[in-house]
């Protein structure tokens, strides 16, 4: 490990401990005693104060209502920032409006050849949904539904909640998931009035509350009922390493594999189909033929069998 990056991590590991000494920080850190004292008198220069002890015991301690100093990046780190802040574009990510002060905040850090090599970054990088034509770093697009951040910002205070719908549909519910699949962010939450699971296009919401807690019902109530609830598994498949590859390409965000073998090349996928959602069914058909022939068909519902050989014998003729 690199001096720069040895004294950010040590900073880290002194901030996060109430006492420390200089054995501590040798083996931690695999060093000499000598580089350990150097290192640690480099920290106080950066302004960190600590607090020496004497006698056997003794060792070092932050003081009380102090701060972590001035980070610094090393290169490798700027660069991952940079990249991650690139590949989040046309995302509908929440907060995204504050891109733009975290990259001018991050570009004020470092130094001139650091933001030659971000630029050159910024040239040739391209990733899935950036426009190549206005591939700029502190554009704003693709902004996500006004009600996501508000939708955050009272769930992480509360996840019993009133929503509206369209201006005229409301339901009470408590949160279980806020998730985004197919460039759609949804809730997937608990109807306290039907005692089911509801999920609900984040797009639709007009009005979020939170719930008064005369119409709550307890968290573990909720969890017993959906325990009770479960849909037994009625799909069974057996996937080899093609099939797993195109899994990881896409799959719908509640169906999950488990492998059979400790070299990952075959798994198990198990979930349950309601064929009475016909666009849920569509949707788990067209899944399965992206997987391709690598499967291995253990259990599945007649309905769905059906419909996928007639689909494989039009593609026939």
């Amino acid at each position: 490990m690199k001096k720069v990056e040895r004294i950010n991590v040590i900073m880290r590991y002194i901030n996060n401990r109430a006492h420390f000494t200089i054995s501590e920080i040798m083996r931690e850190f695999n060093i000499s005693r000598s580089t350990a004292v150097r290192d640690i008198r480099e920290v106080e220069a950066m302004g960190m104060p600590l607090v020496a002890e004497v006698g056997r015991d003794g060792g070092f301690f932050v003081m009380h209502n102090s701060v972590l100093p001035e980070v610094r990046f090393t290169n490798h780190e700027v660069k991952a920032l940079f990249i991650a802040f690139m590949a989040t574009r046309n995302q509908q990510l929440p907060y995204l409006k504050s891109r733009q002060s975290l990259a001018e905040k991050l570009i004020g850090l470092i130094s001139e050849n650091q933001q030659d090599d971000l630029v050159l970054l910024n040239q040739i990088l391209l990733f899935e949904g950036t426009n190549p034509h206005n591939p700029d770093l502190l554009d704003l697009s693709d902004l996500p539904h006004p009600m996501l951040e508000t939708l955050i910002q009272t769930l992480l205070i509360d996840r019993y909640l009133s929503i509206t719908i369209n201006e005229r549909t409301s339901y009470t519910i408590y949160l279980l998931h806020l998730y985004r699949e197919k460039s759609t962010w949804l809730i997937e939450g608990f109807d306290l009035k039907e005692e089911n699971k509801k999920i609900i296009p984040v797009d639709h919401l007009t009005e979020i509350k939170a719930l008064p807690a005369k119409k709550r019902i307890s968290r573990k109530k909720i969890l017993e009922k959906l325990r009770k609830s479960e849909e037994p598994t009625n799909l069974v498949i057996e996937l080899g390493p093609r099939a797993i590859a195109q899994f990881k390409k896409y799959h719908p965000l509640k169906v999950s594999i488990s492998y059979t073998n400790p070299y990952q090349t075959t798994a198990l996928l198990k979930t349950f189909i309601d064929e009475n959602k016909q666009e849920e069914l569509n949707e788990i058909i067209n899944w399965l033929l992206f997987l391709g022939e690598d499967i291995m068909v253990r259990e599945v519902p007649e309905k769905v069998s059906d419909v996928i050989q007639k689909r494989m014998r039009s593609f026939c003729t």
